[in-house]
């Protein structure tokens, strides 16, 4: 992996922050996208004093030209793109009911369209290096949430195109992989969207319990060099694809109590 030139967006915090950190552990060249520009240039400064040559590009992943900006860029500074990690995401949490439309469209466009605007950018690059496209994704692409209309509905719209794109580079040698974490320490709880599309402020879930950014980001860094398809994380994570498969008349009243735990659920 030493020299390879991985593009991560959404790489300030969280499960991307800490991808940029392993890769770039490994002797990866990194590039990570962020719309906020002082979180992307502290996240950028803190990553360069472990050693890792890094370099910030300010970007908005919903907007087409920004992706094309982004991989112009990464190209004229490093010369290549091995890898494309679709890790920017945002949530919500409302019933579909009480929830205004435009905060699924939101949702669908940074989790679902900017996947297809950056892939399609860095594509060239990769096709050419035989390279990697991964996209994050959640068990939530595999089985619905309850109040996660939007974000359920991105997941499992992601997990349709990496499955076609993967079978369209079948000869062409490239690497796609799907990548589902459970639960995972990140701010993208408490960034997710309310039913009018302000943002939560706190999670309601017990942060502590889950699988930290760093753990699952080793374990996505070692299913790229290993090639993989398909990486399901978390013991909860792989039971819940496993009976929602086999059982999901039973899984819905699971699921529904699971999510009825929550701190000033709407699902009652």
């Amino acid at each position: 992996m030493k020299d390879k030139v991985v593009v991560i967006t959404g790489g300030s915090s969280g499960i991307g922050k800490a991808l940029a950190e392993e890769f770039g552990s490994h002797g990866c060249k990194i590039l990570i996208t962020g719309r906020n520009g002082k979180d992307l240039d502290e996240a950028v400064k803190e990553i360069r004093k472990k050693g890792i040559e890094i370099t910030g590009f300010q970007s908005d992943v919903s907007r087409e030209e920004d992706n094309k900006k982004m991989a112009a860029f990464a190209i004229e500074t490093y010369g290549r793109i091995d890898i494309i990690i679709n890790n920017a995401g945002i949530t919500m949490r409302a019933l579909f009911e009480d929830v205004e439309m435009d905060v699924i469209k939101k949702v669908m466009d940074i989790n679902f369209y900017g996947v297809l605007y950056a892939t399609r950018a860095c594509l060239p690059e990769i096709i050419k290096n035989k390279g990697s496209v991964i996209g994050i994704s959640s068990i939530a692409g595999y089985r619905g949430l309850p109040a996660r209309a939007g974000y359920s509905s991105s997941k499992f719209a992601l997990n349709g195109f990496l499955e076609v794109l993967r079978t369209e580079m079948l000869m062409k040698g490239v690497h796609v992989l799907t990548a589902c974490p459970g639960f995972t320490t990140s701010n993208i709880r408490k960034r997710a969207l309310s039913k009018d599309g302000t943002a939560q402020g706190d999670s309601p879930r017990n942060e502590g319990k889950m699988m930290s950014a760093e753990e699952c980001a080793r374990h996505i860094y070692q299913a790229t060099v290993n090639r993989k398809k398909i990486l399901v994380l978390t013991t909860q994570g792989k039971l819940a694809v496993f009976l929602n498969k086999w059982f999901p008349g039973m899984m819905d009243k699971i699921v529904f109590n699971e999510m009825t735990k929550e701190a000033n659920s709407p699902v009652t």
